[in-house]
């Protein structure tokens, strides 16, 4: 049973591409089921549940946030009400939102469940306590899909081999850029650092380049607007067995429109 994990999904750029080629690639690829994450799906900081839906349409069939999910402020009055949608798990517990949810397939269920870094982040409670937490909740016979949404990469490695054995697997975002370290740790756990991106690479992670080298020139604030163009669709492909939860590859995945001069 194959699952693709999307990378941060940016603006309406990231979502048009999605629209177009999602459901192609899921045919192509013979994937069961898809997780995308969509922090940044709403003008590049944030969801609607809109944009949740207008996303599952465009085939996914669970979506993950991280350090932007309160950025549209009608969102928290929302999420609770979707539930293919979850958010970081150590976020304070009286934060609205589902920390992990359950995706039923023709042929399988699985978990998606969702903590956010604390390293060079936004504050949150500890993750490595909260999946602790969470996998407490969530039935034992199901396979588990974790994002752990990051900025440090050794934070994200140490938190990998910390559930090594525990989950199916555990994939990165935040960063937008793609790594090449996919592999199945010592006791079977399909890690990658991080996923990439969705939406328009002739850009800085997404956004226009012209307000972010005009920042890193003069230190001024600026607004980052979402870039347009040419995009990319970035992720990863875990097989794993249903029956016996356990993850047999990962390879990374990349779809990536011309650019044309």
């Amino acid at each position: 049973m194959k699952i693709l994990a999307i990378g941060d999904v940016v603006g309406n750029p990231g979502r048009r591409i999605l629209r177009h080629e999602l459901k192609r690639i899921r045919e192509e690829l013979s994937i069961s089921a898809v997780i995308v994450n969509a922090e940044n799906a709403a003008a590049g900081s944030g969801l609607t549940a809109a944009l949740a839906q207008e996303i599952i349409d465009a085939g996914a069939d669970a979506i993950t946030l991280g350090d932007h999910t309160w950025g549209q402020k009608e969102f928290a009055g929302q999420i609770g009400s979707l539930e293919r949608v979850v958010r970081p798990a150590n976020f304070p517990t009286e934060c609205p939102g589902r920390s992990w949810c359950m995706v039923t397939t023709p042929t399988a269920r699985f978990a998606v469940t969702n903590l956010q870094g604390r390293t060079f982040m936004q504050n949150a409670d500890c993750p490595f306590k909260a999946i602790d937490r969470v996998l407490a909740e969530i039935p034992k016979d199901v396979a588990v899909f974790v994002d752990f949404h990051a900025e440090a990469t050794s934070e994200k490695i140490t938190f990998g081999h910390y559930v090594d054995g525990r989950v199916t697997a555990v994939v990165g975002t935040h960063t937008h850029v793609q790594t090449s370290d996919a592999m199945l740790l010592p006791k079977g756990t399909a890690y990658l650092t991080d996923l990439g991106m969705t939406g328009p690479y002739i850009s800085s992670l997404g956004r226009d380049l012209k307000p972010v080298t005009r920042k890193f020139l003069t230190g001024m604030p600026a607004r980052f607007e979402v870039a347009e163009g040419p995009c990319v669709i970035e992720g990863a492909v875990i097989d794993f067995d249903p029956a016996t939860k356990a993850a047999k590859s990962i390879e990374t995945f990349r779809f990536r429109q011309p650019y044309v001069a």
